[in-house]
């Protein structure tokens, strides 16, 4: 396809709004700033709502496996209290007595059930060799959320020096509790670093106070709009408390990334002579199409994690497609609006430093484009060896799901855990569970346990029947088996001799799956280990789809935004190229341990979700400056100009705000390495990563080499395509772009920008 020029036609509808926004500017801003406050109002709410958790499919064996259990057995132990004698054994003296009565208060707590202590059942297996140390088990009652505000608040009354005894809280349930305490944290700490940096690299960013400070309306209008949706659906669904990290950070960054383009853009139009008027709609008209576009790659990209059962994942699909949508309407509505009325103003309060402004052409970035096109193969292998052995990693990346090593060594719930792996073998918190879903006669009962206890890595199976070992009842049916069996199902307690969440485990897991059920039953086998390989089969089944998801729209849009079909073949290439440098060097970071002394993380197998939401996020930020740069080639194509001029004039006009913005939005997801939950610090060192390639490597170097070798096949698209890209393609009528002016030309133009801010 040939650049031609564009054809007199009526205003576009973007083109409208500016003219829209222009003549009703504080009517926009006054129903703006009531639909903040009602936002916030509301959003306060949302807090209460959301839930730790949720990386499970509800529908997996290893759910229904748990849910049955807690329909007909009270549950399976969720709490591990770990009970430690301060002085002498936890078996005698003060403390054996003190044992006594922590079991029996606990017995009377209304949210626990399924209560099994040493001090009560005397098992060798609940207490260490030693006796400095014994356990209590429990389950706890309730919905997710009940269960959650319940933990907390036993373990904050249970928990530390209790006279002769010192308690700690581990298990799922003191896992989760620890893990929320370390984000809130972690949350605040990270926003406590990246607000004042986001803030003074706006002003720098700028040269004036008050353009600076136009982002962060965007900002906190996308936020308070998004917390007020998820407090809505907080209401009807599962949300997961993680969703707060992703609005406060995708907002901020976006609403910077689209404010920044659009201001940047009417101060150029105003450096080029444009009144405010016509400065605003052909600002809304050209950087208000881009937003649209750029604002739909995202949030497809943050849809695909709507195909993924677990809440967590959902979760993030709920706050990314909220946070963006809001973030491009305030910016289409609100940012123009504040620019009607500040008109020169804009430029009002001009900082000290750099005398150009970020809608002036960067020449730097022009120049680079033009070196690479001249000799596109000495530039992009090189990049392309980088990005490839960045990426290898991944060649021996192995998954898992979030368990206790995610928080430091110092964490009750960590320290708990290790002690259960290295001095109680073969407790139940730790156990494969398997539960029937009908009756079962002794005979067969017993017979099946018989045939589980020869599997390879099993330690010995308790049940209803007595408990086996290597085929062989080894201690008969008692009283305190009963509770494993009821009249119409039977549980059955695997305890193990494998490591917890290995590959054996996870193996051992396939094989108690695989044994046939007693006669006239089906079998569900959960615990920990089952829902490791659960969360891994789910996610593996719908990520073919998710992907392909994400391929389908973003090539869709791609097309009606460019009419090419090569330009969205290009974007999807050079984007996989990217993320795949990123999750490789956060498997060489997080799986393989290298910087864990640094980051103080400890290595363990990739976090299936975490990885799944990096490339969501990572890809549809690549996105983002992707319709960020080709807007500004595909004008200059559009008005005549041959694809070296395009392609180098394009990347002077968009390099400084592509760097920008990627820049400010990196430091926002940066900021989560200073956190202590690693699932969270690789998720903001890979996303903060993959932004950085993509507007240097890939933006500055990829972009030019590739536009280089496609020539005016770049644009093309068949005949049938282009004519339905002229009858769906949502296009506007733009303004000419500004001549590249020379340096003194461009100095007087902004001399005169100056003159007029600082007149008013």
């Amino acid at each position: 396809m040939n650049g031609t020029q564009p054809q007199n036609r009526p205003p576009g509808p973007l083109a409208r709004l500016g003219r829209l926004v222009h003549r009703r500017a504080r009517v926009v801003l006054a129903l703006s700033v009531v639909a903040m406050l009602a936002a916030g109002v509301l959003g306060v709410g949302a807090f209460g709502k959301l839930q730790g958790g949720g990386f499970d499919d509800p529908k997996s064996p290893s759910s229904r496996a748990a849910a049955l259990i807690d329909a007909r057995f009270g549950g399976q132990s969720d709490l591990v209290l770990l009970v430690h004698a301060r002085t002498g054994r936890v078996d005698a003296g003060p403390a054996d007595a003190a044992g006594h009565a922590l079991t029996a208060r606990l017995r009377s707590e209304p949210g626990l059930a399924y209560l099994t202590s040493y001090w009560d059942a005397g098992a060798a297996s609940l207490r260490t060799p030693d006796g400095t140390d014994a356990l209590i088990l429990a389950h706890v009652r309730g919905t997710e959320e009940q269960a959650a505000t319940t933990a907390q608040d036993l373990i904050t009354r249970y928990t530390g020096d209790q006279g002769a005894l010192s308690i700690q809280a581990g298990g799922p349930r003191g896992v989760n509790h620890d893990v929320s305490a370390q984000v809130a944290k972690d949350l605040g700490l990270a926003e406590g670093i990246a607000v004042p940096v986001t803030l003074l690299l706006l002003a720098l960013a700028f040269g004036s106070a008050v353009a600076a400070l136009l982002p962060l309306a965007v900002g906190i209008i996308a936020v308070l709009g998004t917390f007020a949706e998820l407090d809505v659906l907080g209401s009807v669904t599962s949300v997961s408390v993680f969703a707060i990290n992703i609005t406060t950070a995708l907002g901020l960054g976006l609403g910077i990334d689209y404010a920044l383009l659009l201001v940047s853009r009417f101060r150029e139009e105003l450096a080029a002579g444009q009144p405010v008027p016509d400065a605003l709609v052909a600002t809304v008209s050209s950087a208000g199409r881009t937003i649209v576009f750029s604002a739909a790659t995202v949030a497809s990209a943050m849809a695909a994690l709507l195909l993924f059962p677990p809440f967590f994942l959902r979760s993030f699909a709920y706050a990314g497609i909220g946070v963006v949508a809001i973030a491009a309407l305030a910016a289409l509505f609100v940012v123009p609006a504040l620019l009607a009325l500040l008109g020169t103003r804009v430029n009002a309060w001009r900082l000290p430093w750099p005398r150009t402004v970020p809608g002036a052409s960067a020449p730097g970035w022009g120049r680079l484009a033009a070196r690479v096109m001249r000799r596109p193969a000495l530039w992009v292998l090189p990049v392309l060896a980088l990005l490839l052995l960045a990426a290898s990693p991944l060649l021996g990346v192995t998954f898992g799901t979030p368990d206790q090593r995610v928080l430091p060594s110092s964490a009750p719930s960590r320290q708990v855990a290790d002690l259960l792996a290295s001095r109680f073998p073969g407790n139940d918190s730790s156990a494969v569970q398997i539960v029937t879903d009908g009756p079962v006669d002794a005979g067969s009962l017993a017979a099946y346990a018989g045939s589980l206890s020869r599997i390879g890595g099993v330690a010995d199976v308790q049940s209803s029947a007595g408990i086996f070992h290597g085929g062989a009842l080894i201690a008969p049916a008692t009283g305190a088996l009963a509770p494993l069996g009821t009249v119409d199902a039977q549980r059955l307690i695997v305890a193990t001799a494998t490591a917890s969440r290995s590959a054996a485990a996870q193996d051992l897991v396939r094989a108690l799956r695989a044994a046939p059920a007693p006669a006239g039953t089906h079998t569900l086998v959960g615990g920990g280990d089952a829902a490791l390989v659960d969360a891994k089969h789910t996610i593996a089944a719908k990520l073919p789809y998710a992907i392909g998801l994400v391929a389908a729209t973003t090539f869709l849009l791609l097309f009606l935004f460019t009419g090419s079909v090569v330009q969205p073949l290009r974007a999807l290439v050079l984007n996989a190229v990217t993320l795949s440098a990123a999750l490789g060097t956060m498997v060489w970071m997080f799986q393989d341990g290298h910087l864990s002394g640094l980051l103080g993380f400890s290595p363990q197998p990739m976090d299936t979700s975490m990885a799944v939401l990096m490339f969501c996020v990572a890809f549809g930020l690549s996105m983002d400056y992707e319709v960020f740069v080709t807007s500004r080639i595909k004008e200059l194509h559009d008005h005549g100009a041959d694809p070296h001029e395009a392609v180098t004039q394009g990347l002077a006009r968009t390099g400084r705000i592509v760097t920008t913005a990627a820049g400010l939005l990196a430091v926002s997801f940066f900021a989560f390495a200073t956190g202590k939950v690693s699932f969270l610090q690789m998720f903001g060192l890979g996303s903060g990563l993959a932004i950085v390639l993509d507007s240097i490597l890939v933006r500055g170097v990829l972009v030019p080499a590739s536009m280089r070798l496609l020539g005016s096949a770049a644009w093309y698209a068949p005949a049938p395509l282009r004519r339905l890209h002229r009858r769906i393609g949502l296009s506007e009528t733009p303004a000419p772009a500004p001549s590249p002016a020379p340096d003194h030309a461009r100095a007087r133009q902004e001399e005169v920008v100056s003159d007029l801010s600082e007149s008013h």
